[in-house]
């Protein structure tokens, strides 16, 4: 091999490097830990909420104000039923990004299932606030691709039902329907 041929493969060689390194640092790992908060979302889809769990730690270990991890973390603890530690991590999530409307709505979601309704009542306003989008719901695309024929409760459903309900004397109140409650979806970024 000539001289001219090695360095024409070291350049290759270094090239490929530096695609590498440009991909992880500017596609994948636009901020620290977004890889792992990439992965962890998957795992949440795939209903594997342990797994999710870990990859949002490790982001967290990257980057402890990656907001996205927070969010993540407490949507998984959220659908475990670990309901405290969700509460936390949405509350550090709206710490960080406090214009966040999906991290109120899942914040009233949680504090709604802990019986805090008056609490749960005023994150579901923030969020209709922050983003009126958010009382339509999930679309028939999403209904579609997850089997889902008939749409959800969505938090302006519930806002109304619990406001109503809360004008009630309290021990004419009906504030849990345990087989409508269970309906009521995460909401995500």
């Amino acid at each position: 091999m000539t001289r001219n041929q090695q360095a024409v493969i070291a350049l290759i060689v270094l090239a490929a490097i530096g695609a590498v390194v440009y991909y992880w640092r500017v596609i994948v790992q636009q901020t620290p830990g977004d890889y792992e908060v990439r992965k962890g979302n998957y795992r949440l889809e795939d209903g594997r909420f342990e797994q999710a769990v870990e990859e949002f730690s490790k982001a967290l270990e990257e980057n402890p104000d990656h907001e996205r991890a927070h969010l993540g973390l407490a949507i998984a603890y959220m659908q475990m039923g670990k309901l405290d530690k969700a509460l936390a991590a949405f509350d550090r999530t709206i710490e960080l990004a406090p214009e966040m409307a999906v991290a109120y709505a899942d914040r009233g979601i949680v504090r709604d299932r802990m019986g805090r309704y008056e609490e749960a009542v005023a994150d579901y306003r923030k969020a209709l606030e922050l983003n009126p989008d958010l009382g339509k719901g999930p679309g028939w695309l999403w209904r579609f691709l997850r089997n889902v024929s008939e749409k959800p409760p969505t938090i302006r459903d519930r806002l109304e039902y619990l406001e109503a309900e809360l004008r009630n004397p309290p021990g004419e109140r009906l504030l849990r329907v345990p087989e409508v409650d269970s309906k009521q979806r995460m909401y995500k970024k």
